[in-house]
């Protein structure tokens, strides 16, 4: 049997139509949702890796992009445009976060070291390690809404609508907890340090 007798026997399966891949996915089909990051991820990834400069944080912008992209499916109609020009769309967004996040640490990491002597004191460095310490325990005693809040907010630098996002929970509740862990977080740091 010559090769191409080989290829005529098994049928080759077909790559779903974009169409089609679009609409799954807008109706929430998870397996729609699978085929589609794996036919757009690369672009996406191409786009943010390209943006950033670095491959480990194009990779976390990727996942976020198709994060968000899942949870807002509802907001994406086929009929106005290309699943792939959406997704783009969201990618320009996540990756204007991403280098807005690395200002931010950057300026913060800038104030520091202008404000931080040269030589710091052995006593200011375990007074720092204690005061994470007693931060993280008393994280850990907050409710879970408002640990989760404050440690997207300070350990992934995250902005209360991104939260919103991430969480799926309305902004205003995103702010509530935020406010009332960083009350408690307060009070309960106040009184550790009165004793």
């Amino acid at each position: 049997m010559t090769a191409l007798a080989v290829i005529e026997a098994e049928p080759v399966p077909m790559a779903p139509q974009e169409d089609e891949l679009a609409s799954r996915f807008a109706a929430g089909d998870e397996d729609g949702m699978e085929a589609v990051y794996r036919r757009w991820a690369p672009l996406v990834l191409s786009l943010a890796r390209q943006s950033l400069g670095d491959g480990a944080e194009a990779e976390d912008v990727t996942q976020t992009v198709f994060l968000a992209a899942w949870r807002g499916r509802h907001g994406y109609h086929p009929g106005r445009g290309p699943l792939p020009a959406w997704l783009v769309g969201i990618t320009r967004r996540k990756i204007a976060d991403a280098l807005s996040a690395r200002t931010r640490r950057t300026d913060v990491a800038a104030a520091a070291a202008r404000e931080s002597p040269p030589s710091p004191e052995t006593s200011y460095a375990q007074d720092a390690v204690l005061d994470r310490v007693d931060v993280t325990r008393e994280l850990r005693r907050l409710p879970e809404a408002q640990r989760r809040v404050l440690c997207l907010a300070f350990y992934g630098d995250l902005t209360q609508t991104q939260i919103a996002h991430v969480t799926g929970w309305p902004l205003g509740t995103v702010k509530s907890h935020t406010r009332r862990g960083l009350l408690r977080l307060g009070r309960c740091l106040d009184a550790e340090a009165t004793e």
